[in-house]
């Protein structure tokens, strides 16, 4: 199987459960536990609300200013839709859990509005 064919099999499964998020969402997640692992000493399991953050930061990387809104056309506008995600990855199997891991762990981390900030302010041409 080509990675084409597997991620268009990954993307059958989540739509399959209901996934309402844009595939690029799933896609930041995974993209954002491996920038979390390659932080960490040692690869090792991580909390909801470790995750949360490091989807702030990878987020703030990728697309400095714009990380609110392209995580929003994403579906993504509460840490409580990170962990959604979290948990469809993990009843498709590209993701597993320790006892205890809850959807819960992401309820409320962060206000996206306090954490991805609003000061930035358009400064058109011409001031003002």
């Amino acid at each position: 199987m080509n990675q084409l064919q597997f991620a268009d099999d990954i993307m059958a499964r989540i739509r399959a459960r209901g996934g309402k998020y844009h595939e690029r969402g799933y896609l930041f997640v995974l993209g954002t536990i491996e920038f979390l692992q390659s932080r960490l000493d040692a690869r090792r399991h991580v909390s909801g609300a470790e995750l949360a953050w490091a989807c702030r930061d990878f987020a703030h990387k990728e697309f400095g200013l714009l990380a609110p809104a392209v995580l929003a056309h994403w579906g993504i506008c509460r840490t409580e839709d990170i962990g959604r995600i979290v948990f469809t990855l993990v009843e498709v199997g590209l993701l597993v859990t320790q006892p205890g891991d809850t959807e819960s762990d992401f309820e409320a981390v962060f206000q996206f509005a306090d954490a991805f900030g609003d000061s930035y302010q358009w400064q058109g041409l011409g001031g003002s």
